[in-house]
Parts: structure tokens; sequence; C-alpha cells
């Protein structure tokens, strides 16, 4: 196993925390000289707030832990394409490459939908790799949309019989 293949297991180990707490199961984890600084993982639900992405999140543990808001020579290894919102974070915390896991169609911001990263004439660029532990970054997410509707299905099949 390579150095970023080593570095995604733990985003989705992450992703696993977030997948057991019932959040969408998106890990993010942020490296400086090849150690980890930040983890995180998707906390919207459980805390109410839209913006606790877990890039979110690993940008302002980062940010504590180097006492700067520049996450110069910084990587971020992320389960899921990031959305608008982080692909924004991560360019103004200067994070140098990302590593995403899987692509997101609905609202990837680095290739899918269209690329905040490539597209437009920001200040500062960030590299970015594709597909690092792709098949094993789309099975967590497909497996927990396949237990929500299988949930929200049983959910309404009780309601229904209660009438």
């Amino acid at each position: 196993m390579n150095k970023k293949e080593v570095f995604m297991k733990r985003a989705i180990n992450q992703a696993n925390k977030a997948y057991n707490k019932l959040e969408v199961p998106v890990g993010a984890i942020i490296v400086k000289d090849d150690k980890i600084i930040a983890r995180a993982y998707n906390q919207k639900e459980g805390k109410k707030d839209a913006t606790k992405h877990a890039e979110i999140i690993a940008i302002q543990k980062a940010s504590k832990k180097l006492q700067s808001w520049r996450l110069l020579d910084c990587e971020m290894y992320v389960t899921l394409e990031p959305c608008s919102m982080c692909a924004g974070a991560i360019i103004q915390s200067r994070i140098k490459k990302v590593y995403i896991g899987a692509m997101d169609e609905k609202t990837g911001s680095c290739g899918s939908v269209f690329n905040l990263f490539k597209d437009y004439k920001f200040n500062h660029h960030v590299e970015v790799e594709y597909n690092v532990c792709q098949t094993e970054c789309e099975e967590i997410l497909k497996e927990f949309f396949k237990m929500i509707r299988k949930n929200k299905k049983a959910k309404n099949k009780l309601d229904s019989s209660i009438i």
C-alpha cells in the first residue's frame, strides 16, 4: 500500500465514524510533513449545522494545531469530492493538494458539477488527485444510503399500519 492509500484509509476510518452516527459517511484528514495533524467526519445531523462537513472541521482543527489559517504545504485526503463550500474553504486555507476518493455527481465542485480548483482564477491553486481508494469510498456511501432507504421504507410501512 502506498502513502496516499494509507492516508485515505485513515479518512475512510473517519467516514465510518460518521456512518455509525447516521451521518453521511464522509471523512477527511489533513497531513503536513507526512504526519496527520487533523481528522474529521461529517457532523451536520448531530450538530444541526449545515457547515459541519468533514473538510471544514478538519480545516478548523488543523488551523488550531498550526496556529494559522494558512495551511501551507498541507494535503487533505477526503473520501467524497468536496462541495462548493468546502472547496472554497480549501482554497481560502491555502491547502496545497487534495486527494479525493469518490466523485459526487450531484454537488461535487472539484470536477463533477463544476471545478472551483481549475475553472476560476483564484489567487491560490489547489492540486488535486482523484479516485484514491475509489471503490472503498464509494461502497461506504452506497451502503449508507441503502440502509437509510431501507429504514425509511420500514418506518413508512410502520406508520401506515398504525393508521
